[in-house]
């Protein structure tokens, strides 16, 4: 128990189970074939399942531990991981074979009940897992973490599951990987894995958004497995079979961690980084021009927001990416982060 379960190495760890324990049968049919595959790092089972709308199968809470027990004496070296929300999960965890736990996006996203949880763990040797909360902001998913820290846990890992935002696009959570990016960048200690299952919503975008992951050099991947996808009772368009993940699996590619590379790439990189140079001039430069706007709107009682030119430069902007062959949501996206600074410019 003193090992840690989450490490930084080149080897991804693999998360992979149930979105939600149904029945002992059907947690003995996904649990065997995962137990057999060697690349599986840890069982994932929903034991408490937290519902958007009530009258959902919200888990089936201390009788699923039952069966969880006897997985682990079946397979005792497969460690099992759970997701909790209350004091009282952890408690319930502590008394049975529950080696590691995960804090959901739905709660790490309240620092007061972070900070419960994190109490509760004081002294134990559990393993932590924290989803990013459900809004993309990188300080509230650290402090979350810092919580657990200040409590003694140090065997802790990030999870990025992706964000609820207003332009969903293709999927369920939108990634938006620069915050998991930031957030390896602040904390390059902290083992951060990838949920595509949450990211997708869909099963044929696991594979993809799983690549997508290891070529950003996270360090291990927590998917949902299930041995009739179908007719799970949570989640079932995400989830897939033992077999398609072992699948899934022997087609990943890991690439190497290295810093250093070809010449050419040694090249681009410096071309990258005299554009990133000219974009930061040029907003600077748009800025400037913003302020200069609101004193001129100010000066004739005008209103900052004007809904017609903001049309007209929107529609322009996807034109443009159109013509360009860039895509039209990562360029309006980027079109509505600089009119949103350039209005609190103008102000």
């Amino acid at each position: 128990m003193s090992d840690k379960l989450f490490v930084i190495n080149d080897k991804p760890t693999i998360i992979a189970g149930p979105c939600s324990v149904e029945s002992r049968q059907q947690l003995t049919a996904v649990a065997d074939p995962l137990a057999a595959d060697s690349r599986i790092g840890l069982l994932r089972c929903g034991i408490w399942k937290p519902r958007t709308h009530p009258g959902g199968f919200e888990g089936l809470g201390e009788p699923a531990l039952q069966w969880t027990d006897e997985v682990h004496r079946q397979h005792p070296t497969l460690p099992i991981c759970c997701e909790v929300a209350r004091p009282e999960h952890i408690e319930l965890c502590l008394r049975h074979e529950i080696r590691a736990i995960w804090i959901g996006a739905r709660t790490s996203v309240n620092p007061f009940l972070v900070g419960e949880l994190a109490e509760v763990l004081r002294g134990t040797d559990m393993a932590v897992m924290v989803k990013n909360p459900i809004t993309p902001d990188v300080d509230l998913w650290m402090g979350a973490i810092e919580r657990l820290l200040r409590c003694g846990l140090s065997d802790i890992a990030a999870i990025h599951r992706g964000f609820n935002t207003y332009n969903k696009f293709n999927y369920r959570n939108t990634p938006l990987w620069e915050i998991p990016i930031e957030l390896r960048r602040r904390m390059p200690e902290l083992p951060l894995y990838c949920d595509p299952s949450h990211i997708g919503g869909k099963r044929d975008l696991v594979a993809s958004l799983s690549q997508m992951a290891l070529d950003l050099h996270f360090d291990g991947l927590m998917i949902e497995c299930h041995p009739d996808p179908d007719n799970a009772l949570t989640d079932r368009d995400q989830q897939i079979t033992p077999t398609q993940l072992r699948d899934m699996l022997d087609n990943l590619k890991t690439r190497k961690n290295t810093e250093t590379g070809p010449t050419d790439l040694q090249r681009m990189r410096e071309q990258l980084d005299l554009i990133d140079s000219q974009i930061l001039q040029l907003l600077s430069q748009r800025m400037k021009i913003s302020k200069d706007i609101g004193i001129i709107k100010r000066g004739h009682n005008m209103p900052i927001f004007q809904p017609q030119r903001w049309q007209q430069v929107i529609e322009r902007q996807m034109t443009a990416a159109r013509q360009l062959g860039l895509d039209e949501q990562f360029v309006k996206e980027i079109t509505e982060k600089i009119h949103g600074e350039s209005l609190r410019q103008q102000e």
